[in-house]
């Protein structure tokens, strides 16, 4: 209580002293500042996990306990969060893009934590997954809740949002510009130049913690060494031509994955299952374990023959076609294994799945293509990274931050032209076959998420419980036209529900139906209202989506239908009504700006 005391005297003290523009900046530096430090916790904790795991393997054998880590790290996951946090954890940025279009931003308090603690077991573990998405919830999460304990509105609870997201990737890559980026591409539907400087201060903040306690050894880091060259740009089409089609496989591939997964009603079956298939992929294939950032690294520095060391059964082979055959399984498995990781219960994200994806397509590509001109015509290195923003690219359909991600990794703009180039190509084949990124394609196949459309956007806010009308006066279908005409006397709607002993909507009657009628006395005695009751043209549910009930009003052309839920007469629900409530949406909206 004295806790609450104090909160009320600091925000009326806030509103009188401090600007809303100046406090959303000061609240926002804070969130980058403590997402920052989450960022290089969760990041610490992981590799502490896996050194001290990993570290006395002997690649001369078989290590059997890669079977077994990632099971007990889905298992460890699946229990912590479902009895010490009650959730269910799946896409974590699918989940906050959830949040804030169905539940107006507010992401629950044990987010700010929950997600740190089962992906540190998860990836530690070796399950084949990256850090970024749980590192954005956290940051979303701290962001929410500062903005509903601040009592901020919506928008600018959104916004604070959007600094956890930005602050996160900033934290993370050390690339400020990215995580806005990223954070205007996939969080926020709209910003402001108010807006965006938060997102900047964020970001920065969340850099500067990363760079204070980690220096350069960032998630990942490479400086160029091949130059740019101007013959290398065919090759780079087809790469982005190659990174696009890379991309509808990651995205079906995870969905087709995960549908096989979801199959299995039982949790701990679930788990025990996924675990057991996730671990024998990680034991043939050892690049699979963790996040994959260190095979990347691995080829960046040209010791490709190391990724075929890693694998007790094939490193005495040496020859550079098995090495090929070898990659290739390994790209092609990673989004199966990645999948297998969440589906099963697991918790992590798809952001370095997909750039480990597009690393390997990229140097495959260049590989061959080197193997097949007979020199070393196009970079490895060089082709690799901008097979990552390929890949990135369209998985997440976040062009833009795939190319100021890989340009900020590598301190510089001399792949800018070869990156805008891939990225455009890779986002544009990708979106002919998927329309939707991997973030967003259920929730706007389900309805809860309603992509570049303002008018369904406000829509979706809006509520069909809370537009039912009930002041509409009911009768009985064996009751008298003169029973009717007494509630018409007392009545101020001109429409009638016609409701049956079970409570069940029968039919309508409406002023206009008994005009004729009503003034005759014997009409009045001899006619019912069973007679009288016309179908209503449809009915909706309380539980259906404002989009679908304003389809049936379009559909029918009518003004006032019924609620009807579980077969029982609920009330009415009008069209004008609908129409004043997003009115007033739309003028709320544009007042909470930040100003």
């Amino acid at each position: 209580m004295k806790s609450n005391n104090l909160l009320v005297k600091f925000l009326i003290w806030r509103i009188k002293h401090i600007p809303n523009k100046n406090f959303i900046l000061i609240l926002s530096g804070v969130i980058g500042i403590v997402t920052g430090f989450a960022a290089v916790t969760l990041k610490t904790s992981v590799h502490y996990i896996q050194d001290f795991l990993t570290s006395s393997f002997d690649i001369k054998y078989a290590n059997y306990l890669y079977i077994g880590y990632p099971l007990v790290g889905i298992l460890l996951t699946l229990f912590i969060a479902k009895y010490f946090f009650g959730e269910k954890l799946g896409h974590g940025i699918t989940n906050i893009l959830y949040a804030i279009s169905k539940k107006s931003g507010i992401i629950g308090k044990t987010k700010i934590y929950s997600r740190m603690i089962t992906s540190a077991l998860t990836v530690g573990l070796g399950g084949s997954v990256g850090l970024e998405a749980p590192v954005i919830v956290t940051g979303s999460a701290i962001g929410s809740n500062i903005g509903t304990l601040m009592h901020l509105n919506y928008k600018r609870r959104i916004l604070l949002i959007g600094c956890g997201a930005a602050g996160a990737i900033s934290a993370i890559f050390n690339s400020p510009i990215a995580g806005v980026i990223f954070s205007i591409e996939i969080i926020l539907a709209e910003v402001t130049i108010a807006a965006f400087i938060p997102l900047l201060m964020a970001s920065v903040c969340g850099a500067l913690v990363s760079l204070l306690l980690l220096g350069d050894n960032v998630m990942f880091y490479f400086e160029l060494t091949d130059p740019l060259s101007a013959s290398d740009i065919p090759f780079y089409i087809l790469l982005g031509i190659l990174c696009g089609l890379g991309s509808v496989y990651f995205t079906r591939a995870t969905y087709k994955i995960e549908d096989l997964v979801n199959k299995i009603k039982n949790d701990v079956s679930k788990a025990i299952i996924g675990g057991m298939a996730l671990g024998l992929i990680v034991f043939v294939f050892p690049p699979i374990y963790g996040e994959g950032y260190s095979t990347i690294k691995t080829l960046l520095a040209g010791h490709d023959t190391e990724i075929l060391n890693s694998s007790p059964f094939f490193q005495q082979i040496d020859n550079t076609l098995f090495l090929i055959i070898f990659m290739i399984g390994v790209a092609l498995v990673k989004p199966v294994a990645s999948a297998l990781t969440v589906g099963a219960g697991g918790s992590g994200g798809l952001f370095a799945p997909s750039l480990f994806l597009g690393g390997m397509a990229g140097y495959l590509y260049a590989k061959i293509t080197n193997l097949f001109m007979g020199t070393t015509l196009i970079s490895t290195s060089n082709f690799t990274l901008v097979g990552m923003c390929g890949l990135m690219s369209g998985v997440l359909h976040a062009p833009l931050t795939a190319i100021f991600l890989i340009a900020e990794i590598t301190s510089g703009y001399t792949l800018f032209v070869p990156l805008m180039l891939v990225s455009a190509i890779a986002y544009s084949t990708s979106s002919y076959f998927e329309t939707y990124s991997v973030y967003t394609k259920k929730l706007i196949e389900t309805g809860d998420l309603i992509p570049h459309d303002k008018d369904r956007q406000v829509l979706s806010l809006i509520h069909i419980s809370k537009m039912i009308e009930k002041d509409l006066l009911k009768i009985h279908p064996d009751a008298t036209l003169g029973d009717l005409v007494d509630l018409v006397r007392i009545s101020k709607r001109n429409i009638f529900p016609v409701v049956d002993e079970e409570a069940r909507l029968v039919g309508i009657v409406t002023l206009d139906d008994i005009r004729e009628l009503m003034f005759d006395e014997e009409s009045r005695k001899s006619i019912y209202v069973k007679s009288l009751m016309h179908n209503p043209p449809e009915s909706v549910s309380s539980y259906e989506s404002m989009l679908s009930v304003m389809g049936k009003f379009e559909k029918t052309g009518a003004w006032n239908l019924p609620v009807i839920d579980d077969e029982k007469y609920v009330g009415f629900v009008s069209k004008s009504r609908i129409f004043n409530a997003y009115r007033k949406k739309l003028i709320r909206q544009h007042s909470e700006y930040v100003s």
